[in-house]
């Protein structure tokens, strides 16, 4: 199966009790299954500006923001395929781009500009990189995940994510999957990633169990953590 690499949808998040999950997964095997990944790791770095220019934008909650990080399947090495993914929202629609690339390919295009490919989508990555200037990792993001597809519709999707786990050092997609989770015990964040209407089975199963949608970043939430620690730090060295 060749990969998709444009995407326009919906992305509706919910944080939800394994409870829950439990019951949402016994309704879901008449209208659902899973994707060609299944089960997976994901281990993606996140790019930034020394100042943390984009995720700042991003959780003020503008109209329009955006994103650049590098996404592999699994703890990479120099030659596994990797996902260089330009994320941009606007009125609550997210666009996704990406090109396919090697772990080593995606480090020497994004941090050294060399040549990777040609096309529309490595134009438009090459232009984000021009205008914001000085993005290098920032942020290794992983968690477990199940993906879901439609069965009567294929572009609608629901994933799962457990152990999310963060760290702003030893930034590789190869260097393995550690850091600091994110997530409160028995919670799993749920997302419904959907070109037009949520099917009605699922509406109803949300309403009758009082699940509601939230804001929710990954990102956002280890770069309040890390700013977190840095002010707690400097109290804490003020006060010898």
């Amino acid at each position: 199966m060749g990969f998709q690499n444009i995407f326009k949808r919906y992305e509706l998040k919910y944080l939800i009790t394994e409870e829950q999950y439990n019951k949402l997964r016994q309704l879901m095997g008449e209208y659902m299954k899973g994707d060609e990944y299944g089960r997976s790791t994901i281990c993606n770095l996140y790019y930034d500006t020394p100042d943390y220019l984009l995720i700042r934008r991003s959780i003020e909650k503008p109209v329009f923001k955006e994103k650049l990080r590098v996404r592999s399947y699994g703890v990479a090495d120099q030659n596994s395929t990797t996902f260089i993914e330009l994320k941009r929202k606007y009125d609550k629609i997210v666009y996704k781009r990406r090109i396919t690339s090697t772990d080593s390919k995606a480090y020497d295009f994004l941090v050294k500009r060399e040549k990777i490919c040609e096309g529309q989508i490595a134009k438009e990555i090459n232009y984000f990189l021009d205008f914001y200037k000085s993005l290098e990792p920032r942020v290794f993001l992983s968690y477990e995940r199940e993906a879901f597809y439609g069965i009567d519709n294929h572009d609608f999707r629901m994933t799962f994510d457990r152990n999310i786990l963060w760290r702003d050092y030893d930034l590789s997609l190869c260097k393995g999957v550690y850091g600091n989770n994110i997530l409160k015990e028995n919670t799993v964040l749920m997302e419904i990633k959907v070109a037009a209407a949520i099917p009605m089975w699922l509406v109803k199963f949300l309403s009758e169990n009082k699940i509601y949608k939230t804001s929710y970043s990954k990102y956002g939430n280890a770069y309040k953590t890390i700013m977190s620690d840095k002010i707690s730090g400097g109290l804490c060295y003020a006060e010898r």
